[in-house]
């Protein structure tokens, strides 16, 4: 067993005025497996990179051992399959590509389809089983999942927990539960590590969490009781010293000595009170740093004056020739929270944009009424570019309320100045999210939008859709979310 070390570690973007990590320190085991979790924008990806050693830092990364990142990025994808791996492991040795690649439940006749042609979850398990092979090597894991279905998510939890020696970036809390030891978690002030799967460590979160919030209620408290005590001492004191001189009219001799033991006995209590509450503050100010805000999400969806939106008969879609999905028996009805599930290239986009009304060919029966307003999200955000004020204008929502949701999904009011090019890939899928919950709408139709998203920010949606019930039909690989918020699920096959 050898160790990663990590002292000192500062790095700020050049230009940057605020560091992305400042003076951190840490030690890893090269045989754990480690989730790594963190909200959008924390720099999990730009951590990765450091430990590649692809930016310039202070402070010192000690490894006994080779860092790998996945996904790897191929100068030749439209070369062989075989060829492809063996720009990402020189000299491999076949046969224990195919002994990983059978673990992966991949056929062997990949290797002699063009790299680019395979589907990205083909394409995702024939870059994690070149990896392995590697001798001598800590694999970086950024995000696998993005392109696996609910099935392939398990087989490659599965895989990966028999493995050792990975840092893995996911969002998917069952996922991660499947095939990890350890969480490496970046938080608001310092980077932590902890023993366990994602669940015991948001147990544990959840439960310093709430003692800090007591703790802290218990000290704010505490606080204001001293000061007033302090400025009762304080007046005391004031007055007894004042009256060492007597009055005019007392006629009376006073003890000055006496009273001003007395004065300065009562100064030093108040100098005791102004130190117990400084204490108080002291340690006030230690709660709360990592404490996420979560802030409680709203979603005000139209009324529709029938009950049925759509009803699907025997419908089949087609791809010019080719069926994409077959023989769909399906009604929507207000009320409904339907999950639209099914391996990867079942027809499940196809669909939806069926739904929103897009010109796609199909055969049996089709009803869907003629006045609804539809949200939709997509897949997609390469388009996104531009300030988020153009965005909100262009799509004729509150600028105030779409920035005001993308404050509660841990947006920092810095990046309302940033081009949306220039956000990480959660950041975008949550600009399509604050726009649709801005959006007037009978129904809401989302094709899996939490890729990217952070753990946090899925559990506040998750929240928002149980708490308002809104009509919605989405498609999720998340099978937590999934499970806990539809209330009909459709299989494609």
């Amino acid at each position: 067993m050898t160790a990663i070390q990590v002292s000192n570690l500062t790095f700020a973007y050049p230009g940057s005025y605020d560091p992305v990590f400042e003076n951190v320190h840490f030690q890893i085991d090269t045989d754990w497996k480690l989730g790594f979790t963190g909200r959008n924008g924390r720099g999990k990806t730009t951590f990765l990179n450091l430990l590649q050693g692809k930016y310039e830092y202070s402070g010192t990364i000690s490894a006994p051992i080779e860092f790998n990142y996945f996904p790897f990025s191929l100068e030749h994808p439209e070369s062989f399959t075989v060829d492809a791996v063996e720009e990402i492991v020189p000299g491999y040795e076949p046969w224990k590509l195919l002994r990983e690649l059978n673990l992966l439940k991949v056929s062997e006749d990949v290797l002699y389809r063009p790299y680019q042609t395979l589907s990205q979850g083909e394409q995702t398990k024939v870059q994690l089983a070149a990896l392995f092979i590697r001798d001598n090597n800590f694999l970086l894991i950024d995000e696998p999942t993005n392109h696996l279905d609910l099935h392939a998510r398990k087989l490659v939890g599965d895989y990966l927990n028999k493995k050792r020696g990975f840092i893995l970036v996911s969002h998917d809390r069952s996922f991660l539960d499947r095939c990890v030891d350890h969480i490496l978690s970046i938080n608001k002030t310092n980077i932590e590590i902890q023993r366990g799967n994602f669940s015991s460590w948001w147990t544990n979160k959840t439960r310093q969490d709430s003692y800090d919030l007591a703790q802290n209620e218990k000290l704010h408290k505490d606080i204001q009781r001293l000061s007033d005590a302090a400025k009762r001492t304080s007046g005391w004191s004031h007055e007894i010293e004042k009256s060492k001189n007597g009055t005019r009219n007392s006629g009376s001799r006073l003890d000055k000595g006496y009273v001003g033991h007395k004065a300065a006995k009562m100064m030093k209590r108040a100098k005791s009170i102004e130190q117990r509450q400084h204490t108080a503050t002291v340690e006030k100010s230690k709660l709360l740093k990592n404490i996420e805000q979560a802030e409680n999400l709203a979603i005000s969806q139209l009324a529709y004056s029938k009950s049925e939106l759509f009803a699907l008969d025997d419908v089949t879609i087609y791809y010019g020739d080719r069926p994409v999905c077959e023989n769909i028996h399906l009604t929507i009805e207000q009320g409904d929270r339907l999950a639209i599930s099914g391996p990867n290239g079942s027809g499940k986009s196809s669909l939806l944009r069926l739904l929103c009304g897009e010109e796609l060919s199909y055969t049996g029966t089709f009803r869907r009424e003629p006045h609804l307003k539809i949200s939709y999200v997509s897949q997609d955000t390469s388009h996104l570019r531009g300030s988020l004020s153009d965005y909100a204008a262009e799509h004729n929502v509150d600028e105030s309320l779409f920035k005001a949701i993308l404050r509660k999904l841990d947006f920092a009011r810095i990046q309302f100045e940033k081009d949306m090019g220039a956000l990480s890939g959660g950041q975008k899928k949550k600009v399509l999210l604050a726009r649709s919950l801005c959006e007037e709408a009978h129904l809401h139709i989302w094709d899996e939008p939490l890729n990217f998203v952070d753990l946090i920010s899925r559990m506040q949606i998750e929240e928002l859709l149980l708490q308002y019930a809104p009509t919605i039909v989405f498609v999720e690989h998340d099978s937590e979310f999934r499970d806990r918020v539809a209330t009909k699920v459709i299989e494609l096959s």
